[in-house]
């Protein structure tokens, strides 16, 4: 399982010290969650902060744009280093378009849905796809509950992704815990996001470990 812990719960006033907590630990990437307070409710961090986050990260950065219009700032995370670029299909009115511009800047391309948003329609462009973002909480703010469809909706993008010969990541956002973990991996969940549970914990490391050997 690759274990991706989002800085959106870190603490800002050490921001080095847990990207380093981070650095040292077994995680596989660093999740950023950019909210512009528009597609999502809630403004959480930009550019510079992503810049002082990519000076120190040792590990991939999996960047996760909540963002109205991101066509306009593919380049500029690029640029910052983002390895996983991810953007919301509600937000893209031409989606294939999109993902062959982050492809073109050398970054994975990813597509995250609401949890509303069905599965089936990234039907036409799931074989462009390297990493399928499942939202299991509504997405703009951190620490929510878990949503119990999710497992469903795991279920039909590993069908989605098998039929179509796709080689994409599912990756899981939201409310994922040790507890929950397990039925995620064995939906079919190749990725789990974890922010508050990782950074709210007593031992950060240690419960990154844990999921992690999940």
């Amino acid at each position: 399982m690759i274990v991706a812990p989002s800085l959106l719960a870190a603490d800002f006033g050490n921001l080095q010290r847990d990207v380093e907590m981070v650095n040292h630990s077994v995680a596989d990437w660093f999740h950023i969650d950019v909210m512009d307070g528009l597609f999502v409710p809630n403004i959480s961090y930009g550019m510079p902060v992503v810049a002082a986050i990519g000076k120190y990260a040792q590990k991939p950065l999996d960047v996760h744009l909540m963002i109205v219009d991101p066509d306009r700032y593919i380049g500029v995370f690029a640029e910052l280093g983002a390895a996983i670029l991810s953007v919301h299909y509600e937000t893209c009115t031409h989606l294939h378009r999109t993902l062959q511009a982050i492809k073109a800047e050398g970054m994975q391309a990813g597509v995250a849905l609401n949890p509303h948003t069905p599965v089936s329609l990234l039907e036409d462009c799931i074989a462009d796809i390297d990493v399928l973002l499942l939202m299991s909480v509504n997405p703009g703010f951190g620490g929510q509950t878990f949503i119990e469809n999710t497992y469903k909706k795991v279920r039909q993008a590993r069908t989605l992704i098998a039929q179509a010969g796709s080689k994409a990541l599912i990756e899981i956002d939201g409310g994922v815990t040790t507890a929950n973990a397990p039925e995620l991996k064995a939906a079919g969940a190749d990725a789990i996001v974890a922010g508050s549970f990782v950074f709210k914990s007593a031992d950060p490391v240690a419960t990154i470990a844990e999921l992690k050997a999940i």
